[in-house]
């Protein structure tokens, strides 16, 4: 593979504490949590009410036309795509722009199961008539990177990659490897996710992987989610996007286009260990973690921040601080770590991308958001790990975002600074 230098020229997102970049940067970096109270009738019998709601209906962006013909997870990738492709100056390219080398890889962990569920209901109370037409394109896993598509007249090629909470991260190394092959010279990478519903989130919950604190009357649903604390008990559902627009250097440059940072490199590696729990000594992680540095070309000596995957749960977060140890080694002690899931929740498919979006937004400011919710750190976790917002040291450094899922999927993506 090429060692083509491949750029960050446009970011976008909607998530449970903002409704785009702007304001999802500004809620992150004062620790505003977006975790609230469901307050519908739907969610009166389960045993978790709480989630990180879409902090602005992706309806109130979206032509309602247009929006009728998505799920859910469509649409908030739609918001998220078309903020980063504005942002990245392509939206005024017009026919400079080669379409047949531009590129979508946008990943979902669940894919559209408003559309499945609604309309099996249908099928159930009023029969097969009453099942949509548009309920196949719509529910389909690929539908947020179709319509994409669609919608930018992407034509290199329209990918979904699925590996539950890792495919976010994966789209994006996916990207990299399509602008690296010389298969596009731009691609809208990200992830998106909207499982807030009553099925998802009883399943969830019967696996023992919810927090069902905060849900009972007179709760805090704001200080559920607790990456690395000793009272962590599972984490919570949240729902988004996260989109950005990468680039072959040469093709920003000659465009001139503002860059944010580099993408360095990426590594995927499976657990093989456990279809719901990490490895507990953290292997496959720390893998995917070392061949991130290595297609990088860089050393653990450069990495000085880390956005962790750290949900909120017990092994898993204990799990992820073994990995930085083995494979950082000393250089941990100069890494400031932050979860920034404690505000927004766990968006699955979509957390690696909208903490791919945090990532570059720390090295291009400088700064790091804090983890909230950090009382009384695990004495099995020895990390520097942001309480307040940190800055970043100026000069070259990089930073890792990791993200991992269930059937053990490992994706680590090093970002550089510019």
């Amino acid at each position: 593979m090429s060692r083509t230098r491949v750029v960050v020229t446009g970011l976008g997102t909607t998530s449970p504490v903002g409704g785009d970049v702007p304001s999802t940067w500004d809620a992150l970096i004062n620790g505003r949590s977006g975790v609230r109270r469901i307050e519908a009738d739907w969610a009166e019998d389960l045993p978790v009410k709480i989630a990180g709601v879409a902090a602005v209906e992706p309806t109130e962006v979206i032509e309602r036309v247009k929006a009728r013909r998505m799920d859910r997870v469509t649409q908030l990738a739609m918001v998220a795509a078309l903020e980063a492709w504005r942002d990245s100056g392509l939206a005024d390219a017009g026919d400079d722009l080669d379409r047949d080398r531009l590129g979508v890889a946008v990943a979902t962990g669940i894919g559209g199961v408003h559309t499945l569920l609604s309309n099996y209901d249908a099928l159930k109370e009023k029969g097969p008539r009453r099942v949509s037409p548009l309920a196949v394109p719509m529910l389909m896993p690929n539908a947020p990177a179709a319509n994409i598509s669609l919608e930018l007249r992407a034509r290199a090629a329209a990918n979904t990659p699925i590996s539950a909470c890792a495919s976010g991260n994966e789209a994006v190394a996916m990207a990299i490897d399509a602008i690296r092959l010389g298969r596009a010279d731009v691609v809208v990478a990200g992830g998106s996710e909207a499982a807030i519903h009553p099925l998802p989130m009883a399943a969830f919950a019967n696996m023992m992987a919810l927090s069902k604190t905060g849900s009972e009357e007179g709760g805090d649903p704001t200080t559920v989610s607790r990456p690395w604390d000793t009272a962590r008990d599972g984490f919570v559902l949240g729902e988004g996007a996260g989109i950005l627009v990468l680039e072959s250097e040469e093709h920003a440059r000659a465009r001139g286009a503002k860059i944010y940072a580099e993408v360095l490199g990426a590594g995927i590696t499976a657990d093989a260990h456990d279809i719901a729990q990490p490895d507990p000594e953290g292997r496959g992680g720390s893998r995917a973690i070392l061949r991130a540095l290595e297609e990088a070309q860089i050393g653990p000596e450069a990495i000085f921040h880390v956005n962790a995957h750290a949900t909120s749960t017990p092994l898993g977060d204990i799990a992820e601080g073994l990995m930085l140890h083995a494979t950082l080694g000393q250089h941990v002690e100069q890494v400031v770590v932050t979860s920034t899931k404690s505000m927004t929740g766990h968006l699955l498919g979509g957390a690696g991308a909208l903490e791919s979006v945090a990532t570059v937004l720390a090295l291009h400011h400088r700064l790091v958001p804090p983890t909230i919710n950090l009382d009384d750190q695990d004495p099995q976790v020895d990390l520097d790990i942001a309480t307040k917002p940190r800055d970043l040291p100026v000069g070259d450094i990089a930073a890792l975002n990791n993200s991992f899922g269930f059937g053990g999927a490992n994706v680590a993506v090093a970002f550089g600074s510019v």
